[in-house]
């Protein structure tokens, strides 16, 4: 079965997507990785899907779901999926799980990791990415970590779009246009949510303890880059 991890931009979805992928053998789908990988191409979508992150705001639905097909049309990832970030309204809902019902797959777990607009502040504003072995890393909470480490300080660097105003926009986009779909979600019950304001290693306990108590099982597993 599918997992989808919900949180607003800085709620720390990639990272416990990771704990997730390493622990019970998934594949982690991040749109917002997928989109990036695209820009790194520089395809006529890329420059467009550039222009709309850097201003804060969400690519269209359709994009998404053209490279997300790509994914889950692949039968190396089938059933095994973490979806980080998406969907992120209701029409992505129900083309979401359109696809999915089409190559007979489910959603077995929905996991909300609930932080306030003061910590996503913080935790966008200090955030940094080594460009050698992609770790996160942030200036206000990993300042021992950023010494030592191993790739050497000068490859982390700041995402363009990580500065105040982008921040509150995709903050306050992400409330307007993702508050229906977790009501939506909210009624089923293999929905939950967790205080994402909490410690890294708690956070994944909490996420260990829902994830044990439904029997997710164990495959091999990777990362989806696109």
């Amino acid at each position: 079965m599918n997992i989808i991890l919900f949180g607003p931009p800085g709620a720390g979805k990639g990272t416990q997507a990771q704990f997730i992928v390493k622990k019970y053998n998934y594949f982690q789908l991040s749109t917002g990785n997928i989109l990036r990988e695209e820009v790194k191409l520089k395809t006529a979508l890329g420059v467009e899907i550039e222009k709309l992150i850097s201003n804060g705001k969400f690519v269209s639905d359709e994009t998404v779901n053209i490279l997300l097909k790509q994914s889950i049309t692949n039968l190396k990832f089938r059933d095994r999926i973490i979806f980080d970030g998406y969907p992120r309204n209701i029409k992505q809902a129900n083309n979401l799980e359109s696809i999915l019902a089409e190559f007979d797959q489910t959603i077995g777990h929905i996991i909300f990791l609930n932080v306030s607009k003061d910590i996503i502040e913080k935790r966008i504003m200090g955030r940094m990415t080594c460009d050698k072995c992609n770790m996160t890393l942030n200036e206000f909470f990993n300042k021992e970590e950023i010494e030592l480490h191993p790739c050497g300080k000068e490859f982390l660097k700041r995402r363009k779009d990580d500065n105040f105003d982008v921040v509150v926009a995709r903050y306050e986009t992400y409330m307007e246009t993702t508050k229906p779909i977790l009501d939506f979600y909210s009624k089923n019950a293999n929905f939950t949510e967790i205080d994402g304001a909490s410690q890294i290693e708690q956070i994944n306990n909490k996420i260990n303890d829902v994830l044990n108590v439904k029997g997710v099982d164990f495959r091999t597993s990777s990362y989806i880059k696109g």
